[in-house]
């Protein structure tokens, strides 16, 4: 991977330094971000550790830290077109193990919507975009042409959140990834809802990592709002947020058995996906162990297990076989 910022003569863009072997840092400008293993790029380590649980196809994207919205649009095209063409290279090598995940420069709608279409000519299903584009919520409306794109091309959208809100002022205690991300993700759904976008966007598939964040746990709260003031809440919107239940995905990386069953009481297991967040501390790194020993149904299983994703995804089994 190229040192984006040498090349471009500006910002913090990821580099790795490959200091050990199976080990590499990740560089963030000049700073020290994390070290990563090997499983982070090596796709045929991946689909041997992956195996040991019974999994044998991976929905793989970058992280979001590469994203880099804060970039000039041409680089963050390059960028994104460098980290797209690496993902299609591992499906098309490894057609039955991944599936891919593009990324697109949201910073300039124009360039976005041309590299949507070329990420469906390379065979990836989706795109995988921040909570938040440079701290602008995803129902402004110069996002809607990306979000018409999706539809159009039937490409799925993954809500990872990112520069979550407050980060600078609660390092301690590792709190933007524990609370932080979740409150990002309650925004972004709510913005889809509040601003109209999946009225505008019926056919669009959002899936929102992290279970929703804490989006599904809050909605009395946001219905409550939404009803007792309309004035502030219902004002693009007048649609009652709870309706919105089953009419988007989110991943089922709760890390509590008894917190997923609420998840599937409100959504449906046609609406939950089997999530990982692998290979980092935070995700499920045992793939669905948990949710194999809870007392579900086998639908329930298979449903979480594999068909909420594919209909997601807007495939079928018969491409993975």
């Amino acid at each position: 991977m190229p040192n984006w910022s040498e090349k471009f003569g500006y910002g913090d863009f990821i580099y790795l330094q490959h200091h050990k072997k199976g080990f590499a840092k990740m560089i963030r400008g000049n700073q020290f971000f994390r070290e990563i293993k090997e499983n982070c790029w090596n796709p045929e380590l991946r689909i041997k550790e992956y195996a040991q649980f019974k999994t044998q196809v991976q929905v793989v994207c970058t992280i979001p830290v590469m994203f880099s919205y804060w970039a000039k649009p041409m680089d963050g095209l390059s960028l994104s077109q460098f980290l797209n063409d690496h993902i299609a290279g591992i499906v098309q090598k490894h057609p039955k193990q991944y599936i891919g995940l593009g990324t697109v420069p949201m910073q300039d709608t124009e360039l976005a919507v041309k590299e949507l279409a070329r990420c469906k000519k390379i065979g990836l299903k989706g795109i995988q975009i921040g909570s938040n584009i440079n701290e602008d919520n995803l129902n402004e409306e110069r996002f809607a042409p990306i979000f018409e794109t999706c539809e159009k091309l039937g490409l799925a959208i993954l809500v990872h959140p990112w520069n979550m809100m407050g980060e600078k002022k609660m390092q301690r205690y590792w709190l933007p990834w524990l609370v932080g991300m979740p409150a990002e993700t309650t925004r972004a759904v709510c913005s889809l809802i509040f601003g109209g976008i999946f009225e505008r966007f019926p056919k669009l598939r959002v899936n929102f990592a992290h279970a929703g964040g804490s989006f599904l746990f809050t909605l009395g709260r946001i219905e409550h709002g939404f009803e007792c003031r309309p004035d502030l809440v219902a004002i693009d919107n007048n649609v009652n947020p709870r309706s919105y239940l089953g009419k988007f995905w989110v991943d089922s990386i709760t890390h509590d058995p008894l917190v997923l069953e609420y998840v599937i009481k409100l959504q449906g297991s046609r609406r939950v996906t089997l999530g990982s967040d692998y290979p980092f501390p935070l995700g499920d790194m045992t793939i669905g162990k948990f949710i194999d020993e809870m007392n579900l149904t086998k639908k329930v299983k298979e449903d979480i297990f594999a068909n909420s994703t594919l209909e997601w995804l807007g495939m079928s089994k018969k491409e993975l076989i």
